[in-house]
């Protein structure tokens, strides 16, 4: 390891400062562009060890477990709370006009939808039993090493007010000493708990789980590896006005802020359309919005989800019809063929993005499509598939749901 001074050139994709060695790109967490630092080098990773020339765009961050020097340790949730608003919103944005540059595609970007302290209901904790005590927080960067938090500003107040709830759960079921996870998610009737990363629990930790869930309030449900193990009262989310109850450990949008303003463009752009296919719809956070403007075509590989969509559109009145389909839209796309009913096409893949969807959609006569990511190179990739195929970008709308991160999600409208 050597120490050396550097100067910050500009941020890479992750959030990272990068300076330019003698040997190549020098990678320091929690600086910024023009800042002159001291690091400890090891190859091409550096450690911000003091700041010779800070940035006029640097801020105070907003919690004390943030950076290199953050108490119990650096968090690895967050990666740009020292970065000031403006810039940092620009910074979001300019990722997605570049990953778009990158494949040929010049729209116009809108600015960021933003993001702010205390919206999200959905968190991942990481959980361990030591002899002491039992930790509850996130993994460092890099690391299993897990910083015990003691506050989030990114969370919201209901989930890190039962956070004494949750580590008292997570001792009731942690059998030793090895890592496991806790996905948290803030519905209307309570938080709902999905643990996995413990094989199985004994019938005696069973019932003492069991038990000491029914003694907090505030819990909805506790689920391990996707099996319930007790649900007080079924977990209710609202998406735009239908209520659904999400399977556990179920995909949901981090935060109801950004999915109402993804969910608002989808609609916006769909316009009257009245044969709509919902491509991976999940639990239905836009298929239920949409069939209030037209009938609606549910596509989605994982049954549990499905059947929860399709269960609150059976008990919604106001709806027009939704149909179903589990399908594994990575291996078998909806085909050109299959496309010619539908007016309008959305799709929200996961990360890998949706490119043999993409390749068929290309080949189609859909009037409209909508496509909404969480991953701009994939995104950039299959809209050059549409482009190529005689689609027009009309509007690129970046949303900014995980808020002090690199992480941008992104919803681009797309007509024939």
């Amino acid at each position: 390891m050597s120490t050396e001074t550097v100067t910050i050139q500009k941020l890479g994709a992750q959030g990272d400062g990068i300076a330019q060695g003698t040997d190549g790109p020098i990678y320091v967490p929690f600086t910024l562009p023009g800042e002159s630092v001291a690091i400890a080098r090891v190859k091409s990773q550096g450690t911000l060890m003091s700041i010779t020339t800070a940035s006029p765009d640097r801020q105070e961050p907003h919690c004390r477990h943030f950076g290199p020097h953050g108490v119990n340790g650096a968090c690895g949730g967050c990666t740009l709370q020292h970065y000031a608003d403006a810039p940092y919103r620009a910074f979001k944005r300019q990722l997605v006009v570049d990953a778009l540059r990158s494949k040929g595609l010049t729209p116009e970007v809108d600015d960021i939808v933003a993001a702010h302290p205390g919206e999200r209901r959905r968190v991942v904790f990481a959980a361990r039993k030591t002899e002491k005590d039992m930790l509850i927080g996130f993994n460092q960067a890099e690391s299993h090493h897990i910083v015990a938090i003691e506050e989030c500003p990114i969370a919201s107040a209901s989930i890190m007010a039962r956070l004494p709830a949750i580590k008292t759960i997570a001792a009731a079921m942690a059998i030793n000493a090895e890592a496991f996870r806790i996905s948290v998610l803030e519905t209307q009737t309570g938080l709902d708990l999905a643990v996995d990363g413990i094989k199985s629990l004994s019938d005696k930790q069973r019932r003492s789980t069991i038990e000491t869930v029914l003694s907090l309030r505030g819990v909805a449900r506790v689920s391990l590896n996707g099996e319930i193990l007790v649900e007080p009262v079924k977990p209710m989310i609202d998406f735009g006005g239908v209520q659904v109850a999400p399977p556990p450990g179920a995909f949901t949008q981090a935060t109801k802020q950004a999915e109402d303003a993804m969910a608002e463009l989808v609609a916006a752009h769909v316009g009257k359309a009245k044969r709509i296919a919902d491509l991976f719809a999940g639990s239905g956070t836009f298929s239920l919005r949409l069939a209030r403007i037209g009938r609606v075509h549910a596509v989605e590989s994982e049954d549990k989800p499905l059947a929860a969509l399709d269960h609150a559109a059976r008990n919604t009145q106001g709806l027009k019809p939704v149909s179903v389909e589990r399908r594994d839209l990575f291996r078998r796309p909806l085909m050109m063929q299959e496309l010619k009913v539908y007016d309008a096409v959305v799709f929200d893949p996961p990360r890998a993005g949706a490119e043999f969807q993409s390749k068929e959609l290309a080949r189609s006569q859909v009037k409209k499509i909508v496509a909404v990511s969480c991953n701009p190179l994939t995104l950039a990739r299959d809209l050059a598939l549409l482009v190529e195929g005689g689609y027009r970008i009309t509007r690129v709308t970046p949303i900014d749901q995980f808020l002090w991160t690199s992480h941008v999600e992104v919803v681009a409208a797309l007509e024939k």
